[in-house]
């Protein structure tokens, strides 16, 4: 997820280039600045009215209601100069959602790699 200042032609294309491998399929609606999407990609785009939108973009529609309600449920509003940054803290959550069982694994492996200090106590 990128926060962008506007959907346009520029961030659209800017983004596809840092995520995206030519030639990949990209499903969208109609919206105009999304054509771009066709220049390196397989760009399928429909006219979808909103109550078929959860069934051309199924994810799409899941993520955005997600995180809206992280940041209106959790935080309760974010203000746009750190908007980024609870959106990447949102995908990193997003992302390792399935990993809670793991969780005391990945501890009692970080505790048992790592190197103890030596604690140097100072007299006066």
């Amino acid at each position: 997820m990128q926060a962008v200042d506007s959907v346009c032609t520029d961030t659209v294309g800017s983004f596809l280039t840092r995520h995206l491998r030519a030639g990949q399929t990209v499903k969208t609606d109609t919206l105009p600045a999304l054509n771009i999407v066709a220049k390196q990609h397989k760009h399928q785009k429909k006219v979808t009215p909103p109550e078929e939108a959860n069934v051309w973009l199924p994810l799409a529609h899941i993520m955005i209601g997600n995180m809206k309600k992280f940041i209106n449920g959790t935080f309760h509003g974010v203000s746009s100069r750190y908007l980024q940054e609870y959106l990447d803290e949102f995908c990193y959550r997003f992302n390792r959602r399935f990993w809670e069982p793991e969780i005391p694994l990945h501890m009692l492996n970080a505790c048992l790699a790592h190197t103890p200090i030596k604690i140097v106590e100072f007299h006066s």
